[in-house]
C-alpha cells in the first residue's frame, strides 16, 4: 500500500452498528497485519447520539467476542467525511440513500454498503438489533464479521 486507506462505518445513531463494525474491522486489521496502514472511523446519519457511548448491549455483546467498545463515543457523518474517506459504508439501503443524498456527485462512488464484502448468502443488510432482543446483537456481530473479513481481503487486494 502506498498511502493510508481510509474507510467509514454508517449507522443511525452510531451507538450500535457501526461503532461494532469499526472495532471489528480495526481487529480483522491487526490480524491481517494492515492496522498501520488503514484508518478505521464510525457515524452516524442523525445527531440523536453524539457524545453517547456505544449502547450497553452492543458493548456486552462485542466484549464477549474479544472486542472493546468502552471509548467509543457516537458522531455524526460531516461533510467533509466524503472528501477525508475512501470508502463509507452503510449498514444498510436507508443510510446509504442518505450517504447519497448528501455526498457530493464527485465522491458517490465511494459509497456502498457494508454487506457487499460478505460472503453469498448472507443477508444484503446489517439489520438493526436496538429494538429487538440479545439475538439481534449477535446477528450483527455475525454479519460484520464476515463481511469485515471480505473487505480486508479487498483492501489487501485493492491496495497492495
Amino acid at each position: 500500500m502506498k498511502q493510508r486507506f481510509s474507510v467509514l462505518m454508517v449507522c443511525t445513531g452510531n451507538i450500535c452498528r457501526s461503532p461494532t463494525a469499526e472495532v471489528v474491522l480495526r481487529h480483522k486489521l491487526e490480524h491481517a497485519g494492515l492496522a498501520e496502514r488503514v484508518h478505521v472511523a464510525s457515524a452516524g446519519t442523525t445527531d440523536y447520539h453524539v457524545g453517547a457511548p456505544a449502547d450497553d448491549r452492543s458493548a456486552r455483546h462485542a466484549h464477549l467476542r474479544g472486542y472493546d467498545l468502552s471509548r467509543h463515543r457516537a458522531r455524526q457523518v460531516h461533510a467533509a467525511d466524503f472528501e477525508r474517506f475512501d470508502l463509507l459504508l452503510a449498514m444498510d439501503r436507508g443510510h446509504l440513500e442518505e450517504l447519497q443524498d448528501a455526498c457530493p456527485p464527485q465522491h458517490r462512488h465511494k459509497l456502498r454498503r457494508l454487506m457487499e464484502f460478505a460472503p453469498a448468502g448472507l443477508a444484503d443488510e446489517v439489520a438493526d438489533p436496538y429494538y429487538g432482543g440479545m439475538k439481534g446483537f449477535e446477528t450483527v456481530l455475525d454479519h460484520v464479521e464476515a463481511a469485515c473479513d471480505g473487505l480486508v481481503r479487498h483492501i489487501r487486494s485493492d491496495r497492495a
